[in-house]
């Protein structure tokens, strides 16, 4: 049985082809638009699944949609009844596309596909639910899900077992942590629904100065982690803006001017909205504990991508383990719309493996181009490239970062979700103390004070963090040895916020953030080989069991999907080496002019 899932007409559009219950395929729509969180339908992410899974538009069995329309139809209808006349416009604006095309989703579907086949739609949740289940390595587990908002609920926990999911509980619209979390990410100046991140790699620069005013004013948190929010306080609801004029006055003025300097006020916000956020989510999982005496725990919503809150569950919360959904987003919603038609829709039986690996596949579900595919474009724009022996692609690889260079890493099928896991990644040496910000600032055109992730090889984590347990999705964070951190030298002492940016912390400095934290990627040999004996080479050369790997990307762009995104990009920036498939590209071997011709033809939105 193929079932085609599907996720649109909110954020990250994506689409996935499950197989008897296997996933085959799975991508983001934006990988192939190259519009950042793409939106709309998913033609090309559709194509690609059905591509790499082999079969046609006429070989689907059925198709799944992640979400209900008309529940939320009629969310955003009450919503306006409630706040009118306020969000006039917001609602003016809507409506055109609910009632030209959203209300009608069978039909655009079927046209899109060109075949006349069954068609379900599941809740968002439990989407975000079947998502975080079906393809976790517990046979039973407690489920938590959490994000800004589905159709009416914003945070939902229950129970799976086998092939069936139960919810147990929810939170309700207004209410919800993900948009209080996204309220302060617009009052700090970044991009809703993307800007997020940005937010939690800022807290460590500050202090939680503000948590009792969040405490007090914002939100009333119960011991069972439910809670409400006080919407005088916030303007989403009508969809003008994120907060209002009392959230202003409350914390001092109106918002961060986006690009503006960020000052030691947006960082303290930061970490007061983490401080709060993290409570919150331990005092839930331990509530969903005491409900379902389970021992694990899965997660998914926009929210479980927030890894330092994931990293403290870990630790601090009363289950044995976790595993999150690696595109716990939207997209993922597409994927567990899929499997829950294949295993509670039409019965396909749940397989859990028997030595404890997940069913996501290393989340390397995108497409993967052949040496020809790869030779071809090469040709075609201009590049200049030598071959290598497979044997050689990580020596080669091992050489550049040994010679100081930062290297594009474009090999087998693209990931799904937001992480880069050594799929299409940017790599370089975690021991230069420069690193962090040669990349950020010239490789990939955004803040100085974002941290990059290692990726370490699984059998020698231990050595370098804290946790040295699985994390091969780099959703967790955890913190480096006591025994590899640097006390501040005498000159830094006294510094803070972002003066701290420079300080060396451990003798990986450039995956260190100012906290002595890391966001670890565990690498394995089972699920992407290749990349798995490059950082294995890379040790036998330094003794240093991980390198930084970033997205193969710049500010306001997808990760690249295709070798020709992976060529502007890399011609686009100042990458020094570009690794793809059996082929390694020099920038100092590139033609000035057509380097000079990439330049001048991109233009990056901020994001």
């Amino acid at each position: 049985m193929n079932i085609l899932g599907i996720s649109a007409w909110y954020h990250d559009a994506a689409a996935c082809l499950v197989r008897d219950g296997t996933i085959v395929a799975a991508a983001q729509e934006e990988r192939f638009t190259r519009k950042k969180h793409d939106p709309e339908f998913p033609e090309a992410a559709i194509r690609s699944c059905l591509e790499v899974g082999g079969i046609g538009p006429d070989d689907i069995d059925v198709v799944g949609f992640y979400d209900k329309p008309f529940l939320k139809f009629e969310r955003l209808l009450e919503t306006y009844l409630t706040y009118a006349p306020r969000g006039l416009r917001s609602f003016q604006s809507a409506m055109p596309i609910w009632l030209s095309e959203k209300l009608f989703l069978p039909d655009r579907i079927r046209k899109e596909l060109g075949v006349d086949c069954p068609i379900h739609f599941a809740e968002h949740h439990m989407s975000h639910a079947a998502s975080a289940f079906y393809p976790s390595p517990f046979e039973e587990a407690a489920i938590l899900t959490v994000d800004g908002v589905g159709e009416w609920a914003t945070t939902t926990y229950g129970m799976g077992r086998g092939s069936e999911i139960e919810l147990l509980g929810e939170v309700r619209f207004p209410h919800s942590l993900g948009l209080l979390y996204s309220a302060f990410t617009y009052y700090t100046g970044f991009k809703v629904n993307s800007g997020e991140y940005k937010l939690m790699g800022l807290a460590p620069y500050g202090e939680p100065v503000y948590a009792d005013l969040i405490r007090e004013h914002l939100i009333d948190v119960k011991e069972d982690g439910s809670f409400k929010m006080d919407m005088r306080y916030f303007d989403y609801p009508s969809g003008l803006r994120m907060t209002s004029e009392r959230f202003h006055a409350l914390f001092g003025g109106p918002p961060r001017e986006p690009e503006s300097p960020v000052t030691q006020k947006e960082m303290d916000l930061a970490r007061s909205v983490q401080v709060v956020l993290e409570d919150i989510l331990l005092a839930m999982c331990r509530h969903v504990h005491r409900v379902t005496e389970a021992r694990n725990l899965v997660l998914a919503g926009g929210v479980a991508l927030n890894c330092v809150a994931n990293g403290r569950i870990l630790r601090e919360g009363p289950y044995e383990d976790l595993w999150i959904q690696p595109a716990a987003g939207d997209a993922g919603g597409a994927l567990g719309v899929a499997l829950f038609l294949a295993h509670r829709q039409f019965g396909v039986p749940r397989r859990v493996s028997s030595d404890g690996a997940d069913a996501q596949q290393g989340s390397f579900l995108g497409p993967a181009f052949s040496p020809e595919e790869i030779a071809a474009t090469f040709e075609r724009v201009g590049a200049v490239y030598e071959r290598i022996a497979e044997d050689e692609i990580c020596g080669r690889t091992v050489d550049a970062m040994l010679e100081g260079h930062v290297v594009g890493w474009f090999q087998g099928r693209m990931e799904f979700g937001p992480r880069a896991l050594g799929g299409r990644s940017i790599i370089g040496d975690p021991r230069d103390s420069e690193m962090q910000s040669r990349m950020n600032l010239k490789i990939k055109y955004r803040e100085s004070f974002r941290p990059f992730a290692p990726s370490v090889l699984a059998e020698h984590a231990g050595e370098v963090f804290e946790d040295g347990g699985a994390s091969p999705y780099m959703l967790l964070v955890t913190h480096v040895r006591e025994e590899r951190r640097q006390a501040l030298a005498d000159g830094d002492k006294g510094k803070k916020g972002i003066e701290l940016l420079k300080t060396r912390r451990s003798d990986v400095p450039a995956i260190t953030h100012v906290d002595h934290s890391a966001r670890v990627q565990t690498v394995h040999a089972e699920t992407n080989p290749l990349y798995h004996r490059m950082v294995r080479r890379w040790r036998e050369r330094t003794g240093c069991p991980l390198v930084i790997n970033t997205s193969f990307n710049v500010r306001g762009e997808p990760i690249v999907c295709t070798p020709e995104d992976a060529w502007n990009c890399f011609a686009g920036t100042e990458m020094d080496v570009l690794v793809a498939g059996p082929f390694l590209l020099r920038k100092t071997d590139q033609d000035s002019a057509v380097i000079e011709r990439v330049r001048a033809s991109r233009s990056f939105e901020l994001d």
